[in-house]
């Protein structure tokens, strides 16, 4: 059963880039919260500042945007994964993004107020930062490659590959969304025709 008392997934996911003192697991488990959402459930709005992330520990969501009517899909997230929209929760400011569940989801959440605190208090938290979202903007780098010098089936082999963990368990709609291509088009691709 999930719950605050599995916070040990947070800590496993810090360690990998940073030593968790005794101290910071403390302020960590006094500062985290745990929610569950229902599939399908708006979790942020962009008529909303985002205050919070989450950390998922079990379950799917997707960051999007509304255009011309139209949702576009411009990332994924699943277990062990942190999920916000990143400009609104850094600057504390409203953006485009809204942020929805795939599937139920259970989340350790943490607000951007307890975050600045850790920083302002655990230098290795800058350190944590810093090794973590070079991980992210790589992701968004092979994005950027991908969307605009390759083909249709070269955007879904390389999502194949990005998300192969999860990538059975987004709707096709949202995948093509994702990569920019028409949904008859994925599902051509898909079959191999």
């Amino acid at each position: 059963m999930a719950s605050i008392e599995n916070i040990d997934k947070v800590f496993q996911h810090f360690e990998k880039y940073i030593k968790l003192s005794n101290s910071l697991r403390s302020e960590l488990t006094n500062r985290i919260t745990f929610k569950t959402f229902k599939k399908g459930e708006l979790v942020h709005h962009e008529d909303s500042v985002c205050t919070t992330s989450y950390f998922i520990q079990n379950g799917l969501m997707r960051i999007y945007f509304i255009k011309d009517g139209k949702e576009i899909t411009e990332y994924f997230s699943a277990e062990n994964e942190w999920v916000n929209s990143p400009k609104s929760f850094m600057q504390q400011k409203l953006d485009i993004y809204n942020i929805d569940t795939i599937e139920q989801t259970e989340c350790f959440c943490l607000n951007v107020k307890d975050l600045v605190f850790l920083f302002d208090h655990f230098p290795e938290m800058e350190r944590y930062a810093r090794l973590s979202m070079g991980t992210v903007f790589g992701h968004y780098m092979d994005r950027i490659t991908s969307m605009r010098f390759t083909t249709a089936k070269e955007k879904y082999l390389h999502f194949c590959e990005v998300y192969h963990g999860i990538y059975h368990r987004i709707p096709l709609g949202m995948i093509s969304s994702y990569l920019g291509i028409a949904q008859e088009t994925l599902s051509r691709i898909r079959g191999g025709r």
